[in-house]
């Protein structure tokens, strides 16, 4: 167990945390949540021993080993991945390098002997003997083979790395595992490898993460840091989420009777309850249920973007016939006769490892750049908008946030723009800040809203959900879920894909794969495991 008792840190005028307590127990898995700058990296440090509070203690239960994530790739660039792993259990590290230093001596003693018979026994207690079988076990899982065992951490490469050090987290069955964004770099495979790990993981976890796939699917509870304090709640993300709504909502409606709350309030969790992942979530959340008031839930002070794509047209009987197409850049094959069909009603998502491949698909989709061959024919009722991964040339300018907005429509309401403005929690002032120092976060809510002005039939995006915080992501999801027109989108985010997409086109080395069906049905299928193989040739990359 693990405690955070009275923890108070701040910085110059700005207070992260005041007087924060609370307990992290065996069995629970912790999912830590906040607004972008909200202390959630900070607070995992502070557990960590990493970074010391202004005020109060963590209390570690006498005798349990903390695990920790590590984000430096470069620090252990001197030890072999195996030693690295094994580090991650320092005591049976430091058993090893001795045991070893004296059977290395070539002036070996009678005291030498004593001392290695001692570090035998040692280090067979703490499971030495098995830790090279459970290291490749780890990195097998991850998605490395055994052989990079064997390897210098500095003659790897920076995914490989990471897996290293994920590795070295979950080593040695730690008490207490404290993991900061571990799903960063991995494969889908690898994802999921985790999740079962951690569904099977019987001591305490506390994870930092932005997948809300992931999130929802090992979190038994969710610690949200608001208001410079970590509340606690029962459950995973999309309960938190969505109970939060519900307290806000409640919050606004005060003429509504008590007892109508507190009965609105226990028909949510129970149909939260029926759809639990796991028992011990269905048990913790009956327990909620019997003491539950409406008064134990509090609306966030974070802010969610309203975004809501609404269609100038219905679109036709013909979207988008894409046929033959090819593209090379800087003389290499990106794109190779890919044709395929769009229909109304698609929501398709493009995945797989071939970043560039896609991009390129869509910015010929949009009219920005020319196949090499090939031909992309729309619909005539179709009006396309698109939203590119890479947005930098549309905020080269020191022109305010609301004349940006305002060169791209045709109404000349002012008030008209500020509310496209607003939608996306740029109020005031805020709309006349030059476009120029926007946050990554801040760009991307405006071509949210520079899209939902355009009213599109058809929306083109290309990883929209980078740099946006949890609100964020969830408002467009639930926006996207909504739009009643088509969609072409890349997305690393699993939750966003397997609610939105009810097809999926994948690159692979040998063409595309396409079927009409949900992400999760696509990851199960035999059938396109079967045509995987043949076109990976064996390799299972398999990304979104």
């Amino acid at each position: 167990m693990i405690t955070a008792a009275n923890i108070t840190l701040q910085y110059g005028e700005r207070v992260l945390f005041k007087d924060v307590s609370i307990k992290f127990t065996p069995g629970n898995c912790y999912g830590v949540i906040g607004a972008n700058g909200a202390g959630k990296s900070t607070f995992l440090k502070i557990l960590a021993g990493e970074i010391e509070p202004d005020a109060g203690e963590v209390i570690v239960s006498p005798g349990e080993r903390v695990a920790v994530l590590r984000q430096d790739q470069y620090q252990f660039e001197h030890l072999t991945a195996l030693h690295t792993i094994i580090l991650g259990h320092q005591r049976l590290y430091r058993t090893l390098i001795e045991k070893d230093e004296i059977y290395g001596k070539s002036d070996f003693t009678e005291a030498d002997g004593m001392r290695a018979a001692e570090l035998e026994a040692e280090f067979a207690e703490l499971g030495g003997w098995e830790a090279e079988s459970e290291a490749g076990r780890l990195v097998s899982g991850l998605g490395l083979s055994d052989e990079v065992l064997g390897h210098m951490m500095s003659e790897l490469d920076g995914g490989q790395k990471v897996r290293v050090l994920l590795a070295q987290a979950l080593f040695g069955n730690p008490d207490i595992l404290l993991l900061d964004e571990p799903t960063n770099n991995l494969d889908l495979e690898s994802v999921n490898w985790l999740e079962e790990f951690l569904l099977s993981f019987r001591n305490t976890v506390v994870v930092v993460s932005h997948d809300r796939h992931f999130l929802n699917r090992v979190s038994t509870h969710i610690a949200d840091i608001d208001f410079g304090k970590v509340q606690l709640y029962v459950g995973n993300y999309d309960f938190w989420y969505h109970s939060s709504q519900l307290a806000r909502r409640q919050q606004r409606d005060e003429k509504k009777r008590r007892e109508d709350k507190i009965a609105e309030l226990k028909a949510f969790i129970q149909r939260f309850s029926s759809n639990a992942a796991r028992s011990r979530q269905a048990t913790s959340r009956q327990k909620l249920v019997e003491k539950l008031s409406v008064d134990d839930i509090k609306p966030s002070s974070r802010r969610a973007p309203y975004v809501a794509f609404t269609p100038e047209r219905e679109v036709g009987k013909i979207v988008l016939e894409v046929a033959g197409l090819s593209k090379a850049v800087e003389e290499e094959p990106v794109l190779q006769d890919i044709s395929f069909t769009v229909h109304p009603g698609d929501k398709i998502a493009f995945i797989g490892p071939y970043h560039q491949a896609k991009t390129t698909l869509f910015e010929i989709l949009a009219g920005n750049t020319d196949p090499d061959s090939g031909t992309v024919e729309w619909g005539t009722t179709i009006a396309p908008g698109y939203f590119p991964k890479d947005n930098t040339s549309f905020f080269e300018t020191q022109t305010s946030l609301i004349e940006w907005l305002r060169q791209f429509t045709h109404v000349e309401d002012e008030a008209y723009v500020r509310g496209f403005l607003g939608r996306m929690l740029f109020s005031g002032d805020e709309s006349l800040k030059p476009v120029d120092v926007l946050s990554g976060g801040e760009r991307v809510r405006c071509m949210l809203s520079k899209l939902m002005l355009a009213s599109p039939n058809v929306l083109i995006m290309d990883e929209p959900t980078n740099h946006l915080d949890l609100e964020a992501i969830t408002a467009l999801n639930d926006a996207l879920i909504d739009y009643r027109g088509v969609v072409l989108f890349v997305s690393h985010d699993h939750e966003f894909v397997q609610t939105v997409a009810n097809r999926i086109i994948e690159f692979t080395p040998s063409g595309t794969i396409d079927r009409t069906m949900l992400l999760d049905d696509y990851l199960r299928s035999e059938d396109v495991r079967a045509t995987r193989d043949e076109h990976y040739h064996g390799h299972h990359l398999l990304e979104i």
